[in-house]
């Protein structure tokens, strides 16, 4: 990791730059495979399977016995341990459900907004290097607590041709029965266009590797909606000298071993801690399986040596980080200055795993600096918030003449006449 020590707040933008890949030269490829998938609808899904996930499949669909079986092929500890994530998840977006009263903005005129689901969603959950069974939850209970009347989840098959157990175990224990054994851009073309086995849908989200992202943002320029713009995973974390550096330097590389486009940042008020935590993070990394992916972020990462709180917040909201672990003696107090960031842990028994996992917030959140404008997956993802009035007679007449100037203001007569053709009514 590379340290800097009272850096000039002019270069904080050039030493936080993300090693980010230039995915335009990927738009080509990309915009092929899902025209491909477009033209040929499933065969075209077959052939990318066999070419790039090395595995022939006779269906795409993963039939209901499997799915009921895969509960099975996993520990009952594990099962326990999906089940009590399930359970979090569902109670924090559970408390997210919309409560808005009916208003009246004067007397007779009534306007309220209803939460209703997008009907078909697609989810895409990585196979890669990990099986990502948790992105499985993350998705698929808000949309099923949301009302989604129909969930589409598509995952990439193993060199057996299966889906991973515990995959299929976390969305049948959400309640997605729709999952289909196709992965990388091929399934996000699939699910945006529709395939003889698989149906369209109306917004796509889930994380995945920049052939997966490019993909997303194509069809999203045709009209299907996206959760969000998305890229390689990314940690900061603020460090105190109240701060055990083995524990810092834990946050870190679990991180870091996202890959090797992973970025870490390190934020200390001295250069005693930040030297600390650099060795804690080294000795740890050598006993990593994947330590090589790890190393490898940590090459895109930075230690920066601070003044103080009011230049780590500011470090903070210039970066707008994804996950931001607070592991300082007092977080509460750094709460109102966090403008930029993705999500939040704070103190130091808050370590980012538990978010990923199993704590109940969301770990679908906005990257490359996209925090500053975007948030997180939650409930409001999977919803649209339809708009309703009704006015009575008193209503109207209460709102009519105020209409009427307005439009008349803007040239627009018919707008006028709408509301005027009324009120005569009302007066005959």
């Amino acid at each position: 990791m590379q340290l800097y020590i009272q850096p000039d707040p002019a270069k904080w933008n050039e030493i936080l730059a993300r090693p980010a890949m230039d995915l335009r030269q990927l738009e080509g490829p990309v915009g092929d495979i899902l025209q491909e998938v477009a033209n040929r609808g499933d065969d075209a899904l077959l052939d990318f399977t066999a070419k790039f996930d090395g595995v022939r499949l006779a269906e795409l669909a993963v039939s209901a016995e499997e799915i009921a079986l895969a509960g099975e092929q996993i520990s009952s500890e594990l099962r326990e341990a999906i089940q009590t994530a399930k359970y979090n998840i569902e109670q924090f977006h559970r408390a997210q459900q919309d409560t808005t009263p009916t208003v009246e903005t004067m007397p007779g005129v009534r306007c309220w907004r209803r939460s209703v689901g997008i009907e078909r969603v697609g989810l895409y959950v990585p196979g890669g290097t990990a099986p990502l069974f948790s992105t499985v939850l993350m998705l698929s209970v808000p949309a099923v607590l949301a009302g989604c009347r129909e969930v589409v989840l598509c995952t990439p098959p193993q060199k057996d041709g299966s889906v991973h157990p515990a995959i299929l175990y976390a969305a049948n224990l959400a309640g997605v029965k729709q999952i289909y054994r196709v992965g990388g851009a091929q399934a996000i073309g699939a699910m945006a266009y529709g395939t003889e086995t698989i149906p369209s849908t109306y917004k796509i989200f889930g994380p995945g590797n920049a052939y997966v992202t490019v993909a997303k943002q194509l069809v999203s320029k045709l009209g299907v909606a996206i959760d969000m713009p998305a890229g390689p995973s990314e940690v900061m974390v603020v460090a105190d000298e109240s701060a055990e550096p083995a524990f810092v330097a834990a946050d870190l590389l679990s991180q870091a071993e996202h890959g090797a486009d992973s970025q870490v940042v390190l934020v200390c008020y001295t250069e005693e801690m930040a030297k600390q935590v650099m060795a804690a993070t080294n000795e740890q990394l050598e006993k990593l399986p994947r330590r090589d992916f790890a190393a490898a972020s940590l090459a895109n990462s930075v230690v920066m040596v601070v003044d103080a709180q009011t230049d780590a917040m500011a470090v903070i909201n210039a970066y707008g980080p994804e996950h931001l672990i607070l592991a300082v003696d007092q977080p509460e107090q750094w709460v109102d200055g966090i403008v930029n960031a993705g999500s939040v842990f704070m103190g130091h028994y808050t370590p980012e795993s538990v978010g990923d996992y199993a704590s109940g917030t969301n770990h679908t959140l906005p990257t490359n600096g996209f925090a500053r404008a975007y948030s997180g997956v939650s409930l409001d993802s999977f919803v649209r918030k339809i708009t309703f009035q009704q006015l009575s007679q008193e209503g109207l007449q209460n709102i009519g003449p105020t209409v009427e100037k307005m439009a008349a203001a803007e040239s627009l007569e018919a707008h006028k006449n709408a509301v005027s053709i009324r009120l005569a009514s009302l007066k005959n």
